[in-house]
């Protein structure tokens, strides 16, 4: 590990602690009045997200993380409501002790100490928090330079909160960007997972140098088959609603595969309304050069845009849109417009994404209706949870064998 005055693993172990003293009252307790502190000094939150949006600009920080770094009252007022809402959500945690069902073989449990390695986006380390919190976590944030200010500022409402209820302020470890790097936190032994979020490019390399368990979120890169018997502008609405996020649209579909059988006047028709949206359109070679669009790379169908652009290639039938969609999509979460339910059955029994709609809208929601689906963002990871990283990723399932 790097040399640094700050010692890791002398904090790990206060934040072990710390975890190992959670009891659903004080956790209920605690994400309440979290909630109330974090919309009561909204001000001093975003007067520090403006000095690091100041800096930003004169470092030149790219378009796409300045959009995440910039806070609002309405991105603050969000992260204070998921903090109430996981407190009305009941005072149960996952059990450190006893039988979790009926038959005594399997209990649920915190996984421990979470790292959160995020990029931009101050307001998800403090609902980071609240999701670790409610499950019993503690929870580690590396949040990245651009936004080390409004970090700063959350963490310490966040942390001076903990004390007023009797939870220790190790619970959450906040991690200035040069005292640890992201690759000695994905590296320590102590922290039992890390949830990696931003650019696929630190995703990706969070993942690859990773020597303890990774959640990789998932941004773009969704796939959507236009089958043959699917509704034009069943197919645009889905599109444009996709599209719509605040500032992530973390399932935006991207990548449009459209059956043989879609007549010209149709698909030029869903081009214009889409280029009439503000999309930039791109198909693959045939089509492109047939419509005088750009043409979409060979690595394009495997990467995620992350703006207003979708790439559209022809396919001859179900099978072959399966088979391109399972190759090349983020594989978080991806759809199909059909009105012919062989063609449904076939598409959810073929497609191995994590997520699948069917005549419905991808669009993620970070604050649902259902508190139980409040979430960071989605995984390609394939569990009970459909790609969501929210609650139950957060809990470990354990199994109790017992001798006779």
């Amino acid at each position: 590990m790097a040399l640094s005055s700050f010692d890791l693993t002398t904090a790990l172990a206060a934040v072990r602690q710390a975890a190992d003293q959670l009891d659903g009252d004080k956790c209920s307790q605690a994400l309440a009045a979290m909630g109330k502190a974090i919309a009561r000094d909204q001000d001093d939150i975003l007067e520090a997200n403006t000095l690091d949006l100041e800096i930003s600009r004169d470092m030149a920080v790219p378009d796409l993380v300045v959009d995440w770094l910039k806070l609002t009252p309405e991105r603050v007022q969000t992260a204070a409501s998921i903090f109430q809402r996981l407190a009305a959500m009941g005072t149960d945690l996952p059990t450190k002790n006893g039988f979790g069902n009926a038959s005594g073989c399997e209990q649920t449990r915190p996984l421990g100490i979470v790292g959160f390695i995020y990029e931009a986006f101050p307001d998800l380390g403090a609902i980071a928090t609240a999701l670790c919190i409610r499950t019993g976590n503690a929870i580690v944030l590396k949040g990245s330079s651009e936004a080390s200010r409004t970090n700063q500022a959350i963490a310490s409402i966040l942390q001076s909160t903990l004390k007023e209820v009797g939870l220790s302020a190790p619970l959450i470890l906040p991690i200035e960007p040069t005292a640890v790097s992201r690759l000695d936190l994905a590296q320590c032994a102590d922290i039992d997972v890390i949830i990696a979020h931003g650019r696929p490019s630190l995703v990706a390399q969070t993942v690859q140098q990773a020597s303890i368990p990774v959640i990789p979120s998932r941004m773009g890169n969704c796939y959507l088959y236009w089958s043959a018997s699917g509704d034009l502008d069943q197919v645009y609405q889905m599109i444009v609603e996709s599209h719509t996020g605040t500032p992530d649209a973390v399932n935006r579909i991207e990548k449009v595969l459209l059956h043989e059988s879609h007549s010209e006047n149709a698909i030029t028709r869903l081009w214009n309304q889409l280029q009439e949206k503000g999309f930039e359109v791109r198909a693959d070679g045939a089509i492109a050069r047939n419509y005088s669009l750009e043409a979409a790379s060979s690595s394009d169908w495997n990467t995620a845009y992350l703006r207003r652009t979708v790439a559209f290639r022809q396919v001859a039938d179900g099978a072959a849109a399966i088979q391109w969609i399972n190759a090349h999509s983020s594989g978080h979460a991806d759809s199909i417009v059909t009105a012919d339910y062989a063609d449904s059955r076939q598409f959810t029994a073929g497609c191995r994404s994590a997520s699948l709609y069917i005549n419905a809208s991808p669009q993620f929601v970070r604050n649902p209706k259902q508190p139980g689906e409040i979430a960071l963002g989605m995984s390609n990871y394939k569990g009970t949870t459909g790609g969501l990283i929210g609650l139950d990723t957060l809990r470990s399932h354990q199994r109790i064998s017992h001798g006779c």
